[in-house]
């Protein structure tokens, strides 16, 4: 078998990254129309690098970056700031965005796993972050990650030792707003 040459690479690894880009947005709305079945729910929103277009980046494949080259950023997870206003709901959030990448999977081969979607909850109306929709069926479940201050407080909303959310990352010039209740 020829061995492909480093442009050959670099288009197969574009080709990847933009199939890939476009995979998380659909499975983003998959997310979104799910969740939008649950009354708490006031409003999703994309952010992050898979709600702006891909920009141009020096490759992280050693490979690659040794020749130099400019590839497509590679987007890692789903971002979604999601506005609750009732956290007894987190538990049929955690269901819903299951069912979703099941769904998305069934319906049109497109694997995306649960702990990919990042959910961001968010209080209406201040608009201050409570923490993530934890990935673990239960809370707490004894993982040293549940040992971060403040984590399972209220069950499966994850509080992630060290990390503060930026409010502006959430801001319309950097989001997309996939659903909004009224």
């Amino acid at each position: 078998m020829p061995r492909r040459t480093v442009d050959e690479r670099i288009a197969e690894h574009n080709r990847f990254m933009l199939l890939r880009h476009e995979h998380f947005r659909l499975a983003a709305r998959y997310v979104a129309d799910r969740f939008a079945a649950c009354a708490a729910v006031e409003k999703v929103v994309l952010f992050g690098s898979v709600a702006k277009p891909l920009t141009q980046e020096i490759s992280r494949r050693r490979s690659l970056r040794h020749h130099g080259a400019t590839v497509w950023h590679q987007c890692k997870d789903i971002d979604l700031a999601v506005w609750v206003n009732d956290l007894s709901c987190l538990g049929a959030l955690q269901k819903a965005r299951g069912q979703a990448v099941n769904n998305l999977m069934r319906e049109r081969e497109i694997g995306v796993a649960h702990h990919q979607v990042d959910v961001f909850i968010i209080e209406p109306g201040s608009d201050r972050y409570l923490g993530g929709l934890c990935t673990f069926g239960t809370c707490p479940k004894g993982k040293p990650q549940c040992q971060a201050p403040g984590c399972g407080t209220t069950p499966l909303l994850r509080q992630h030792e060290g990390f503060t959310f930026d409010p502006k990352s959430i801001a319309a010039e950097f989001a997309i707003t996939l659903y909004e209740r009224g």
